[in-house]
């Protein structure tokens, strides 16, 4: 699980930071992150574009014409359209969401951000997303772009990570504390 991870990551980082240099010779790093942002929300809320991206079972040719129609559809054209087409013909569509966060993450570092990734249980509140960034803040001493996530598996809580840094307080690690501790008693 860890290899196939950590696969993902690395390709993921690398076609995202190829999108990004592409983006800042031609000035587009705001429309192409909202093309992303608005990919990534059709990706989250659309079981079938989900299976699409993470299917093997379709061809590529297949997956890029489907993607092509998404881009369409949501009016992504120029260079992001052809980032997906591209991602598609190379079998990579996998790694897609994880090409969107990194996207976002440099983004976020060239405007002088920190990126954080957030995963919680439930969907964040507005005002929880705020609160947290506020928290960030005072603690780094800049602004922080967050990336948020659900797994329900975590119960509750928040697994916050910023750059190599992670903070766990979720149900399940707390959980599995408490299970160590007794084995170890027992």
């Amino acid at each position: 699980m860890t290899d196939r991870t950590s696969s993902v990551s690395g390709v993921a980082e690398r076609y995202a930071s190829a999108l990004f240099d592409l983006a800042q010779e031609e000035s587009s790093l705001d429309r192409v992150e909202e093309e992303l942002q608005a990919l990534a929300l059709a990706i989250d809320g659309n079981e079938d574009l989900r299976r699409l991206v993470r299917s093997p079972v379709f061809s590529a040719e297949d997956q890029e014409r489907a993607i092509g129609s998404v881009a369409d559809h949501l009016r992504i054209a120029g260079l992001t359209a052809n980032f997906l087409r591209l991602a598609a013909r190379n079998r990579r569509l996998f790694a897609l969401p994880q090409m969107i966060v990194a996207f976002r993450l440099l983004a976020a570092e060239q405007r002088g951000e920190i990126g954080a990734e957030v995963t919680s249980a439930h969907q964040l509140s507005d005002d929880q997303v705020a609160s947290l960034k506020a928290a960030l803040k005072e603690k780094l001493g800049k602004d922080v772009t967050l990336e948020s996530r659900v797994n329900p598996a975590l119960l509750g809580g928040l697994v916050v990570k910023v750059g190599s840094r992670m903070i766990d307080t979720s149900l399940r690690t707390r959980l599995m504390t408490v299970k160590t501790r007794l084995k170890e008693v027992g």
